[in-house]
């Protein structure tokens, strides 16, 4: 299995009169269609290293790679254009845009990239959305929408770009336990039949049973004995 996504020695550290140490000397390899699950005790620095594997945040030490590409060097424009491009996200409270249809949700992040004319964008989200059994609610807004359908307009939203990559935040943290069972088998599908590289922070581990690996975080460092 080939590597996707690569933390050499991370580290985030937030600066004040008491400095702060979210995530520290953390490496990581992440193969290409695998599915891992990030797991440990609250504020143990999950999210943050997420965060710094989505290229949401800068690391302070340490460098991450993308398809074998140093990020670190990246400025502001080409960190937006690799985040719209090359990996997706989803996150526990979905933050879908509510005056927005679930069709525009979807088409958001292919208008913001501007590779596709907007009767292709379209059609690739009326198609995303028909796979994931929501063919039928794209002129709704996401208040009309259960909690387990608005989570999976996310995830389509997520993967309109077609990126290789989907980085999710406790995605089955707000959903009833149907819901989850739900969003649990798409991320398993995607990583089978799409070929995605799925990387998961959880508290669950029903959830975390599905991923091919594992990984404990405790007070910002790998802790290959965690368990919960």
């Amino acid at each position: 299995m080939s590597g996707i996504l690569t933390a050499e020695q991370l580290g985030r550290v937030l600066p004040g009169e008491v400095p702060v140490t979210l995530v520290q000397d953390i490496s990581l390899n992440i193969g290409r269609g695998e599915f891992v699950a990030i797991m440990g005790p609250s504020g143990s620095g999950k999210s943050s290293l997420l965060y710094l594997l989505g290229l949401l945040d800068a690391p302070t030490s340490g460098r991450v790679l993308l398809e074998g590409q140093d990020t670190s060097g990246y400025g502001e424009d080409e960190l937006a254009n690799t985040r719209l491009q090359k990996l997706g996200f989803v996150f526990q409270f979905h933050f879908l845009l509510a005056e927005f249809t679930v069709l525009d949700n979807v088409l958001l992040p292919m208008r913001r990239l501007g590779k596709m004319t907007e009767a292709a964008a379209r059609q690739r989200a009326g198609e995303l959305l028909r796979q994931f059994g929501l063919g039928d609610q794209g002129h709704k807004h996401p208040h009309q929408l259960s909690g387990g359908q608005r989570q999976r307009v996310a995830i389509t939203r997520a993967l309109a770009n077609d990126p290789p990559i989907i980085l999710a935040d406790e995605p089955t943290g707000n959903l009833d336990s149907r819901a989850s069972a739900n969003v649990r088998q798409i991320l398993h599908d995607l990583t089978r039949e799409w070929g995605k590289t799925v990387i998961a922070v959880t508290h669950d581990q029903t959830f975390a049973s599905a991923a091919d690996r594992r990984v404990g975080i405790v007070d910002g460092l790998i802790d290959l004995d965690w368990r919960a």
